[in-house]
């Protein structure tokens, strides 16, 4: 057994990729419109897992746009994606000027997560040793839910 994919439903492509690609800097892979169906597949995978990804298609997250508008609730419930980054701080940073709102910083300088435009919780793990607790991170609230 070997693990794929998670597929994820979005609502706006362009929002989606600027979030996927622009903030947590995945890469896309393949992209494949189903006009029958209605609906278009775009696959991501983190830099790290590109090579693999494009050869052996996985691992990878999957996102799918149903083209006919729908109201996807649930984001909770599916729990979150969990990436491992070079620097948590740079990330958070990084997400915070693109507008998002870091909901768990991450003051112990290894965790933090934040949501997607769609409201997946997103996880970043510090790579290595957790960094040196710093600042504006150890006096941030945790905000929301993740």
């Amino acid at each position: 057994m070997r693990y794929l994919h998670t597929m994820v439903r979005v609502a706006d492509v362009e929002a989606s990729l600027a979030f996927y690609s622009g903030v947590l800097g995945l890469v896309e892979t393949r992209r494949t419109d189903y006009e029958s169906g209605r609906f278009t597949l775009i696959f991501l995978a983190a830099p790290d897992d590109e090579a693999n990804a494009t050869a052996k298609r996985a691992p990878e997250l999957e996102l799918t746009y149903n083209w006919d508008p729908e109201e996807y609730t649930g984001g909770r419930n599916f729990g979150h994606l969990c990436y491992e980054v070079d620097d948590v701080y740079a990330s958070c940073e990084k997400a915070m000027a693109a507008g998002i709102e870091i909901n768990v910083p991450p003051r112990d300088g290894r965790m933090a997560f934040f949501r997607s435009p769609d409201g997946i919780s997103i996880e970043l793990i510090q790579a290595g040793e957790p960094r040196e607790p710093a600042e504006p991170w150890v006096s941030m609230p945790t905000v929301g839910s993740w």
